[in-house]
């Protein structure tokens, strides 16, 4: 897996802006990453990302994919390749922008998930789903909102919400999976890439 870091200055942001009738959303930077892995028909994406946003000067943007990105048109990228090792750890501290719904058990229908304490409560039951236990006091959960943007004449409407915190890997070869294939839905527009930064034991009882 290669991990990357696209990044755009300020005088960038404002080129893309123009170029795209004063708008830099969600769907933007999709089109921006999507750029990166030219896909030929039939063939599915193979990266994750995260607009990580950024200060007055530049915006960040994480992307994890399976193939080295190309050299964007706007911007300048950093690319460098995971060490398997790095996959190994027992625990990890962890940020993800995840999608949270729920699928309505009479109507089907998928429904947001949007108060604090279901949104903990959803992220902790689907953990073991991912691989990894959440550490008890851990978790915490910032940044909610909700992303609108017109994607192809349609509006989409994605809520967000970013869950941190530390885990304790369960399932080894899952926690990998999902690590390489990112977390719920929403992927194609930034949601799902886990980041994890790998911690000792001693650290996580402290």
């Amino acid at each position: 897996m290669i991990a990357s870091v696209l990044c755009i200055s300020r005088e960038q942001y404002q080129q893309i802006r123009d170029m795209n009738q004063g708008v830099f959303d969600t769907y933007t930077v999709h089109k921006l990453i999507y750029s990166l892995f030219p896909l030929e028909e039939g063939e599915t994406r193979r990266f994750l990302f995260v607009h990580k946003g950024g200060n007055f000067s530049e915006k960040r943007i994480l992307i994890l994919s399976h193939d080295k990105p190309l050299d964007p048109e706007y911007g300048s990228i950093e690319s460098k390749e995971i060490p398997a090792l790095f996959l190994e750890q027992e625990y990890y501290g962890f940020e993800v922008q995840m999608n949270p719904v729920r699928r309505d058990n009479k109507t089907g229908k998928i429904i947001p998930v949007t108060e604090k304490e279901k949104l903990l409560t959803w992220f902790t039951e689907k953990a073991p789903s991912f691989g990894f236990s959440v550490i008890p006091g851990s978790l915490s959960v910032g940044n909610t909102d909700v992303l609108q943007f017109e994607k192809e004449k349609k509006h989409v409407v994605l809520g967000k919400a970013v869950f941190t915190g530390r885990l304790h890997v369960t399932d080894q070869q899952l926690f990998v999976h999902s690590f390489e294939n990112g977390l719920g839905k929403g992927k194609a527009f930034g949601f799902g890439l886990l980041q994890v930064v790998p911690l000792d034991k001693a650290s996580v009882d402290a």
